[in-house]
């Protein structure tokens, strides 16, 4: 199987700003790394030998078949998205420090941790809020295969405002009295 990961969005209720905390934390499923999709995304997006050919890779410095670091990227974003399941989604306004300290490698089982830095309301737009993250995504062993800093921009679940008639008239012929 290419991916082994539940699909927690179908049955997790959807998550707003105003569920988040600072320090909460979220662990996502697991996702398997195949070899097949792992040339498969080289070949589209990072045609590069060591992401391409486990012979060829074989004769680079990592010694072996890796994955690319924006197919990492890609899959932390899934498992990410899968996880927090965020209503109406997550806009990302920016990544900062983006780094890939361990290679993936085929057969490695991936799992992203998210923790919750920051949070405010959007000055901008009332009905969003921005909220600033750090993801670490790590393999079966507990090896850290990539770390970032995110903000994103998510919807503020919207408050219900009474329904109130124009002015205080009723329409009601028994509390408004014989006509005049």
């Amino acid at each position: 199987m290419a991916h082994q990961c539940a699909l927690v969005s179908a049955v997790m209720k959807q998550r707003y700003f105003d569920d988040l905390k600072v320090g909460d934390r979220f662990k996502s499923e697991p996702l398997r790394v195949t070899e097949k999709k792992l040339i498969e995304f080289a070949d589209k997006f990072d045609p590069q030998m060591f992401h391409l050919s486990r012979k060829g890779a074989e004769r680079t410095i990592f010694k072996g078949l890796i994955a690319s670091g924006w197919h990492t990227a890609a899959m932390t974003m899934r498992l990410f998205v899968q996880t927090l399941n965020f209503a109406k989604g997550a806009i990302g306004l920016g990544v900062d420090k983006l780094r890939w300290p361990n290679a993936v490698r085929p057969g490695d089982v991936l799992t992203v941790e998210t923790r919750i830095l920051g949070v405010r309301p959007s000055r901008s737009r009332p009905r969003y809020a921005i909220v600033r993250l750090r993801n670490v995504t790590t393999n079966q062993r507990g090896e850290v295969m990539q770390t970032m800093l995110a903000s994103a921009m998510v919807r503020r679940r919207l408050r219900r405002r009474a329904l109130k008639p124009a002015d205080n008239r009723t329409t009601d012929p028994k509390t408004t009295g014989p006509k005049q």
